[in-house]
């Protein structure tokens, strides 16, 4: 367990960053009185049960499980669809960490239905032994999309991936529907966003009072 700890203490600290750092560029849209594409942060590192599960599946030899893309994982949600570009556009400026890889699930859904954008970025953590570069995966998703999504991997660890032909079919029915209410709420987001402003002056204003 202590040689575990010493591996995964660089992603706890690179989450703990890193969800600060995302927290604050939420901050900055709300010091401007502006709509902001993030609307929460989560990170987790990867637990060891998994890593090992995954380390099988890959074929990832113990000794090359700094390849793993996704011990470190932080999660962007987003209002609508159009916050996912708009944050993704908002990493790749920075300059704190190298993006090394895109992939698109929402132009380019999974089979199963799943959508969302992943990042995996290589990112610098600063130790007593000195600096140690680590990969991190950053999903970016709408909470409708995360909904879908996290019903499905809860139904994966039941059916371990083969899931019964009746299931499937509605998981995939259940991702369209997903995606449409994201589109549905497209078309209204500047109502959506006026509104949301509207509320945030009346609920300063009544402090003020």
């Amino acid at each position: 367990m202590k040689q575990w700890d010493q591996f995964l203490a660089p992603y706890k600290q690179a989450i703990d960053e890193l969800k600060i750092k995302l927290k604050g560029m939420r901050g900055q849209f709300e010091l401007n009185a502006s709509h902001s594409p993030i609307e929460f942060v989560t990170g987790r590192v990867k637990p060891i049960a998994s890593i090992l599960d995954k380390s099988n599946q890959k074929g990832i030899p113990l000794d090359r499980l700094e390849e793993m893309q996704d011990i470190a994982g932080l999660r962007i949600m987003c209002q609508f669809v159009e916050d996912i570009h708009r944050v993704v556009e908002l990493l790749r400026i920075r300059n704190d960490f190298e993006i090394v890889e895109e992939r698109d699930y929402i132009s380019h859904e999974k089979t199963s239905g799943y959508r969302s954008y992943h990042v995996v970025i290589q990112y610098p953590v600063q130790t007593i032994q000195g600096e140690k570069k680590i990969l991190a995966e950053i999903q970016i998703r709408t909470l409708a999309m995360n909904f879908w999504a996290t019903i499905e991997h809860s139904l994966n660890y039941k059916y371990k991936g083969a899931f019964p032909a009746d299931i499937k079919l509605r998981l995939q029915h259940a991702a369209e529907a997903a995606f449409r209410l994201d589109k549905e709420m497209s078309l209204i987001r500047g109502e959506i966003q006026d509104a949301q402003a509207f509320f945030t002056r009346k609920k300063e204003s009544a402090k003020e009072d």
